[in-house]
């Protein structure tokens, strides 16, 4: 059987939520190659009609996330027409609310990327990840909703900017053996603190690859095992000062640490406190 497959991910806005779920359902055949074609904005019956056409010819398969009034259906049939597989992810669950509400729902294409309040509070945290990334400056600690607290290379950054797309100003401190830790960072709620550490043979093997991306040698101090576990016995001495929880980033992605971090501040997605049941 062939084990490569062509999905188009299609939206009539970003097609952020389509490409997302796609790539979600195909994580479960890892064994599959797959190639995946983004067509955002498909908010017109002739663009959707040119991209099944297309997908009819590249033998394709359709996942699909249209809001618009009547682009569902006449992605639904068009493809039916054409014999391309196609997977509506919006109408089933749209037709349902509307029948259990009686409330019909707006056919507003893009709704949830509007330009509201959240959005802004978005960028806002965008540019304080930015602003106190790596400890430019303690004062920062003071007003983040989140401090990220690790030696070299446990994912501060990309965590800290990930975060901040979930509506969260966060700033990060890299710990560095036998320096002193800002002041500031005993001063907050230790809560709002989260250590990040790693395994001794994982933070050596990332720390090896970066020298060598620099056209530098790999035995450095820097990668040095010993200097490594030495590191992270630091690292670990002063989450205990701190208080802190503490998350081991080997083996997870920034996404599957995020989500332990938001479980831990009890927040949903969007950065807003999860009501107890």
């Amino acid at each position: 059987m062939d084990k490569k497959l062509t999905v188009y991910a299609v939206s009539d806005s970003l097609g952020d939520t389509a490409t997302k779920i796609a790539r979600a359902i195909m994580a479960q055949f890892p064994s599959i190659e797959v190639s995946y074609i983004k067509f955002p904005f498909s908010n017109d019956e002739k663009k959707i009609t040119k991209l099944v056409d297309e997908a009819a010819d590249n033998n394709a398969i359709i996942i699909f996330s249209l809001g618009g009034k009547g682009l569902a259906k006449y992605m639904t049939s068009y493809t039916k027409a054409r014999n391309v597989p196609s997977f509506d992810l919006m109408s089933p669950i749209i037709d349902f609310v509307k029948e259990k509400t009686g409330i019909e729902p707006s056919g507003e294409v893009g709704a949830v990327h509007r330009l509201n309040d959240n959005y802004f509070n978005r960028i806002s945290a965008v540019e304080f990840a930015v602003l106190y990334d790596d400890g430019k400056d303690p004062k920062g600690f003071l007003e983040a909703d989140l401090v990220l607290v690790g030696v070299s290379r446990t994912s501060k950054t990309p965590l800290s900017l990930f975060l901040a797309n979930r509506n969260l100003k966060v700033a990060n401190y890299p710990l560095v053996k036998n320096a002193d830790v800002p002041k500031e960072l005993f001063q907050i709620d230790s809560k709002k603190i989260v250590g990040l550490t790693t395994d001794p043979e994982v933070l050596n093997k990332f720390r090896r690859e970066r020298l060598i991306s620099y056209g530098l040698s790999p035995d450095a101090t820097y990668s040095d095992m010993d200097n490594v576990k030495e590191e992270l016995s630091y690292a670990d001495d002063i989450f205990k000062k701190l208080n802190c929880i503490v998350i081991n980033t080997a083996h997870r992605s920034i996404e599957e640490t995020a989500a332990l971090i938001m479980q831990h501040l009890n927040l949903d997605d969007e950065g807003q406190p999860i009501k107890n049941r």
